[in-house]
């Protein structure tokens, strides 16, 4: 899914997120707003992981989703 998709679904996909990365807050997935950056870098942020392994597991979960 485009970027823009991303964030037209963002709602319907934010509680997918949360079960996917259950360190992510209520708030950090709302000042996500959908942003696929954004998203990935939460995830380095909360989960101590590289760039490359964030955006994999972004695009593993968006194939998912």
């Amino acid at each position: 899914m485009n970027s823009d998709e991303m964030k037209g679904k963002w709602n319907q996909l934010k509680g997918s997120a949360k079960s996917q990365w259950g360190k992510l807050t209520d708030d950090d997935l709302t000042q996500v707003e959908g942003d696929r950056d954004k998203l990935v870098g939460k995830i380095q942020e909360k989960y101590g992981v590289a760039r490359e392994e964030a955006e994999k597991q972004v695009n593993d979960w968006d194939t998912a989703a």
